[in-house]
């Protein structure tokens, strides 16, 4: 009777060691994610919650409208994003990259390289704010980079080289990349050309704008073939030439160049849509 007692004993020692072990084991162990998820915010959450800033820097098929048209389809862009996103749209009309980013230190004069002399080296007044360390581009927000449609003028100021051109995106590239932020190169958007009844490419500085991406590491959107596609798509071709009436009428204003209120929404739309297909992280926050 005695051992029977012994033996009882030490089987119910060993058990309540068992449970106290296992009970340990369990507090020890980190909380199940299954019954904290409502608690705790996951990355993907946490990165949609936080404010960012999209800067554009680009000319008048992106810009601000000042009248009923052009309007640019960079103030069509905020649209598309959730409220945490803030669009600072700072395209102007008829610049070029140099212009937009010295303004009037471009001079009228061509040096000897074939490109247009500078008389100052300072910085527009738009520029020198989107690099200020208080106000400007800061971590995590993005810049969308559009220029090469009066870039192509043969005269100055508005005239600049492939190679000048070059120069000067992958310097504005670097300087957002310095300061956290995420720049995206867009090729020029189109104008309506036809060839028959295919709308047709018409702008340049395609393969300078892939060299920058390429040698940055910055994401290309080619909003120029989607642009064309887009145009196919509508069948704007063949074409009379009267740009004021129609389905053209309603996308262009009166030139074949710049958008009215739909065109440049519809515009707005590819590039946004080429963020999605890409997955850039700005994805995140489309609508």
């Amino acid at each position: 009777m005695k051992k029977l007692r012994i033996l009882f004993t030490t089987a119910l020692a060993i058990a309540l060691s068992t449970f106290g072990a296992h009970a340990a084991t369990a507090a020890d162990s980190p909380p199940d994610p299954c019954r904290t998820a409502s608690t705790v915010m996951t990355p993907t959450a946490e990165a949609a919650a936080t404010p960012v800033t999209v800067w554009l820097a680009g000319d008048s098929t992106m810009a601000n409208p000042g009248a009923t048209c052009p309007v640019g389809w960079g103030s069509q862009f905020g649209a598309l994003f959730d409220s945490e996103v803030t669009v600072r749209n700072q395209a102007v009309g008829g610049r070029s990259i140099q212009t937009w980013l010295y303004e009037s230190a471009v001079s009228t004069t061509m040096g000897a390289d074939g490109e247009c002399r500078l008389t100052s080296s300072a910085y527009s007044a738009r520029w020198q704010a989107m690099l200020n360390a208080t106000t400007g581009m800061k971590p995590g927000d993005y810049l969308f980079i559009q220029f090469g449609i009066n870039d192509s003028s043969p005269t100055c100021p508005r005239h600049v080289g492939p190679a000048r051109y070059q120069q000067l995106m992958t310097m504005m590239v670097r300087a957002a990349q310095a300061r956290g932020a995420h720049p995206v190169l867009l090729t020029p958007v189109a104008a309506i050309t036809c060839s028959g009844g295919t709308a047709t490419k018409n702008r340049g500085f395609v393969t300078e704008t892939y060299a920058t991406g390429a040698a940055t590491g910055a994401p290309v959107i080619d909003l120029q073939t989607l642009s064309v596609s887009l145009y196919n798509s509508l069948r704007f071709c063949p074409h009379n030439g009267d740009f004021g009436s129609g389905p053209v009428g309603a996308f262009f204003c009166n030139d074949r160049t710049h958008f009215d209120t739909y065109g440049a929404q519809r515009i707005a739309g590819l590039v946004g849509g080429d963020v999605r297909r890409q997955n850039l992280p700005l994805a995140a926050r489309l609508k």
